[in-house]
């Protein structure tokens, strides 16, 4: 709808030169302002395609907070979560406001809400010069109801100023041109010299990072799924490129949501209102759900296609290996939005941990102890996926605590204090799989393990059945590994018979076992048995 910068009090936040603005548009109008204003085409099944310019993944090292008396205790200040100035802040904030002021282009601004429980949810509001930037976030965030604009004030305000830049930033000792920078106090962001959409997304997961756990809600980074009755919880821990989006999205299983959630004392809720999964080698037979989606009122990123038919080669990463595409979550048919409810749950009875082993010395799956999970949770070891973020090239070794580091806030021993406690209270048992390399790591030139096969480990684990294997101890991580399952081939799921070098695989398994040691010392909680679940050294 169109209405005036003055009827949405603007004027509060300093935008005054807006007389007309786009308000949640229909995604037909948002489709249709994008192909106009030459930002995008239309594409497979009346999807939208878009480039997203320069950047192609978030950059998290041109995140800021802005250290202010109401937030400067409780942040967990360091690399990602740096510290700029009020008064650079000020500054940068009104080179954006006079940007909306003078500029002549469409101003469109999506109102909305982000978490499902309506205790918890908050309101938020974006606005973007780009039309495609407002269907991104039509598609991410939970879409009001008719009657819910009315009287609307948002709890938080992301304005996206993607073509101002931070020419002064060497001055003020900021990293590049780009900045992604939240002031909690005045409960807004501004976002400059970077048009990815992911910024807008992760910005506000970061909001609900900082605001939920301080009133004891877990905020997680996790994919959730329930059975088809609805019981039966399961929640996927993992950073970007671990499998969260594809391995939640089940055709057995109605999805909750495939990224952010938060779990309170009623259960899990999702956060978002759409998914954003990655699209590089999507496969019709391997992923329909997330293919089937593809279709009007989606929006693919940076996808390569033939000019003339318009056909996408989803295996072609030469604009970025971090290719994407965003749809609403009643998009996937079998999710719980898409049977007409509330993307909520009961509390979770599973808890995975997704990981992409590069070393290729974990098993593609254990079972962990309480304190083992523990371990893990804050050790949130992975590989970064190429392309994810910028200037990752290929699969490269890392430690994330609480498999969300990027996106953290608070310390996080915050968030690990508060999965052990609902873990206690609910009695709910881990496991670890690993969907990177088995028997081999990534630089051998050897494959992942296969999807499908990951994907028999997560039905066995979901439907009870692993827990009918014969369990042995990993010689270094001391996880309980089973020996057969279905009709995996035994070999490979232990992985010192994975590896054909023996002597390989001992020295391999020894140099992951000395980082996850020494990245644990850092987060040493002081909790002995929490640190001696880790791995060791001596056979």
């Amino acid at each position: 709808m169109l209405v005036t910068g003055k009827d949405l009090k603007l004027d509060a936040i300093g935008i005054t030169g807006v007389e007309e603005v786009h308000r949640n548009l229909s995604v037909e109008k948002l489709i249709e302002e994008t192909v106009i204003n030459g930002e995008g085409v239309i594409g497979p099944r009346g999807a939208t395609m878009v480039d997203t310019g320069k950047y192609t993944g978030r950059s998290p090292k041109d995140k800021y907070f802005v250290d202010e008396p109401t937030s400067t205790n409780n942040l967990w200040w360091g690399p990602v979560n740096r510290k700029v100035d009020e008064s650079i802040f000020d500054t940068l904030y009104q080179k954006v406001i006079d940007y909306y002021n003078t500029d002549t282009a469409k101003t469109y601004l999506f109102d909305g809400f982000a978490g499902f429980d309506p205790t918890h949810s908050i309101k938020v509001r974006m606005i973007a010069k780009k039309a495609w930037q407002a269907h991104f976030v039509h598609n991410m965030f939970i879409r009001p109801e008719a009657g819910q604009l009315n009287g609307f004030t948002p709890d938080f305000t992301i304005i996206n100023a993607s073509s101002v830049f931070n020419e002064d930033f060497e001055k003020y000792g900021m990293n590049s041109e780009t900045f992604i920078i939240f002031h909690m106090g005045k409960r807004l962001a501004i976002i400059g010299g970077t048009e990815y959409g992911g910024e807008m997304k992760k910005g506000i997961f970061s909001v609900l990072h900082y605001m939920l756990p301080l009133k004891g809600i877990l905020s997680m980074h996790c994919s959730a799924n329930v059975d088809d009755d609805g019981n039966n919880p399961a929640i996927f821990f993992g950073l970007s490129g671990t499998g969260k989006t594809t391995l939640s999205t089940d055709s057995k299983r109605p999805l909750i949501g495939d990224d952010e959630h938060g779990w309170s004392e009623d259960g899990i809720f999702n956060f978002e209102g759409g998914c954003y999964a990655k699209a590089i080698h999507l496969n019709p037979e391997h992923e329909p759900d997330i293919y089937n989606a593809i279709r009007h009122g989606a929006l693919l990123e940076n996808v390569v296609y033939d000019e003339t038919t318009r056909a996408v080669d989803y295996d072609d990463g030469s604009k970025t290996e971090n290719t994407r595409v965003s749809y609403p979550l009643d998009y996937i048919d079998n999710s719980v939005f898409g049977k007409g409810k509330p993307a909520v749950a009961g509390h979770p009875e599973t808890i995975i941990f997704l990981t992409c082993d590069a070393y290729g010395v974990l098993p593609p799956v254990a079972k962990l102890s309480p304190d083992q999970a523990m371990y893990h949770f804050i050790s949130g070891y992975t590989a970064k996926v190429a392309g994810t973020e910028r200037g990752v090239t290929e699969p490269t070794a890392t430690f994330s605590p609480c498999f969300g580091g990027p996106f953290l806030t608070l310390h996080p021993l915050k968030y690990a204090a508060l999965l052990g406690n609902k873990m206690k209270k609910y009695n709910v048992p881990a496991f670890l799989v690993n969907t990177g390399w088995v028997g081999a790591n990534a630089k051998s030139g050897a494959k992942r393990i296969s999807l499908p096969i990951t994907r028999k480990i997560i039905h066995a684990i979901l439907d009870g059945s692993i827990n009918d294997s014969n369990m042995e101890v990993d010689s270094y991580f001391r996880m309980m590994v089973p020996q057969t399952l279905g009709d995996i081939d035994p070999n490979l799921l232990i992985p010192s018979k994975a590896w054909k070098d023996q002597d390989e695989y001992h020295t391999t398994a020894m140099e992951l076992v000395k980082k996850f040691q020494k990245n644990f010392e850092q987060y040493d909680l002081g909790d002995a048995k929490v640190r001696n679940a880790g791995p060791v050294l001596d056979q």
